[in-house]
């Protein structure tokens, strides 16, 4: 009999650029292309958690008042086999220059209507990139 899948909680953006482009990253000793975000500690509201994450990965400064909660969704784990990641997603609009720190090797820009090149993690792939494709991100 199967286990059920153990969650992973995270919070992670949607993040763009004034050109609209889509900002994923890539985790040291892994293949798959992400939201930027991480796990939400113990007692941490959802939105502070993607804010340290992104100063932690990224060097990004960003306020709380620019995330736009845009729900949950869940999807098996890009890098941890038996595991879902439940996501708390944020849109975040920002022009600062990210740059890779912490467990980030690379990062990656998504253009808008070209097709992605690199492997997508599911959640990316099934519900991250349908919201940025139809505007519903905006």
């Amino acid at each position: 009999m199967p286990h059920p899948s153990r969650p992973i909680r995270i919070a992670a953006a949607l993040l763009t650029d004034s050109r609209n482009r889509l900002l994923l990253v890539r985790k040291r000793g892994t293949e798959s292309f992400m939201q930027p975000g991480g796990k939400i500690e113990p007692r941490e509201e959802p939105g502070a958690a993607l804010l340290r994450e992104l100063q932690e990965e990224l060097g990004l400064t960003e306020r709380r008042e620019a995330l736009s909660f845009l729900g949950s969704f869940a999807a098996p784990a890009a890098n941890e086999p038996g595991f879902t990641v439940e996501a708390e997603i944020f849109r975040l609009v920002s022009d600062e220059t990210p740059r890779p720190a912490a467990e980030i090797a690379e990062i990656a820009w998504l253009m808008p209507g070209v097709a992605a090149t690199v492997t997508l993690a599911p959640l990316t792939r099934d519900h991250v990139l349908p919201l940025w494709c139809s505007g519903s991100g905006d």
